[in-house]
């Protein structure tokens, strides 16, 4: 199963604060606007996204169809179709992406920890 990109989702409660901690570590800023609550910082390969009030818990997030460096990619396995897998192997869904469209469509199943995982694909 080929999920995309990987990044941590982090549930953060002041962004400002957060960013100035993770550019301390070696990351900067890769993309988003801290000014509507959202940042994606990278070092490396390794990314990371830090979101103000968007959600309530960390989350594990993939992005079939980027590489690590949001680029599109010419072949990856669809958001719906990895949905359509994981239901068959009776995975159980917070949200699921509306299997009659195409493009941008994302899921969110819960691991068996509690931790959310993120199926996010914008392309």
């Amino acid at each position: 199963m080929q999920l995309g990109a990987f990044s941590i989702s982090l549930a953060v409660k002041d962004i400002a604060a957060s960013a100035a901690f993770y550019e301390k570590l070696g990351f900067t800023s890769f993309g988003g606007d801290i000014t509507q609550n959202w940042l994606i910082l990278k070092n490396g390969e390794t990314v990371i996204g830090l979101f103000q009030g968007m959600f309530e818990k960390n989350m594990l997030t993939f992005n079939p169809g980027w590489s690590q460096n949001a680029e599109s990619l010419d072949s990856f396995t669809d958001v719906r179709h990895l949905q359509k897998e994981l239901k068959a192997q009776g995975a159980e869904f917070v949200s699921e992406a509306d299997e009659a469209t195409t493009g941008p469509g994302s899921f969110i199943v819960v691991d068996p920890d509690g931790n959310p995982v993120l199926v996010d694909q914008h392309v």
